[in-house]
């Protein structure tokens, strides 16, 4: 038992330094950008609170699991902001060398269920999976409406590249979610480019 709790809180231990790494988001009052610890805990927030608008095939639970781990890879790859200019295959290839190392500090079994998790999420192709993943698309563009514009401001966005690395995941998920977000985001784009 003891060997097991160890694992266990080696992994928590770790799994704090998620609250370091800073997003290219803001907190909605444009305040501060907010590190991926709290982006974690919103967007699971946002899985509890709009379950109701999720496809009836999508266990909520589950998608909370996912959002929970979906970013701890963060704490060694860092954040890749969806408009900004990155590799992708290069960050995938970090990102599967911090899940090896950050799942692997705890016990197998649960090692082997988060790992699991995390992949589905990555793959982004059963319901539950493509839920969370609207929903890690559907957060920041609110944030950026409620800052005045946050990460679409600072990666100069248009319309046509916001509704291509976003819009599409959003709808694909959620569509009762984008159907809401869209019409609000292309006033925006319209008034402030």
């Amino acid at each position: 038992m003891t060997e097991r709790l160890d694992a266990q809180m080696s992994f928590l231990t770790e799994a704090c330094r998620l609250k370091s790494i800073t997003r290219g988001t803001t907190l909605c009052d444009g305040s501060r950008y907010e590190n991926s610890g709290e982006h974690s805990w919103h967007i699971a927030l946002y899985a509890l609170t709009l379950a109701e608008h999720a496809p009836d095939d999508v266990d909520i639970h589950r998608v909370i699991s996912m959002l929970l781990l979906h970013d701890l890879v963060e704490i060694d790859a860092g954040d890749a902001p969806v408009f900004g200019d990155h590799d992708p295959t290069e960050i995938a290839a970090k990102e599967q060398a911090a899940a090896d190392r950050i799942f692997g500090l705890l016990p197998l079994d649960q090692a082997t269920r988060f790992r699991a998790l995390w992949d589905e999420f990555e793959a982004n192709a059963t319901p539950d999976a493509q839920f969370a993943k609207s929903l890690d698309r559907f957060q920041p563009p609110n944030q950026n409406l409620a800052s005045g514009g946050g990460s679409w401001v600072t990666y100069r966005a248009t319309y046509e590249r916001f509704e291509s690395r976003v819009g599409s995941k959003i709808a694909r998920g959620a569509p009762t979610l984008w159907a809401w977000l869209k019409p609000r985001a292309v006033d925006w784009f319209k008034t402030n480019r």
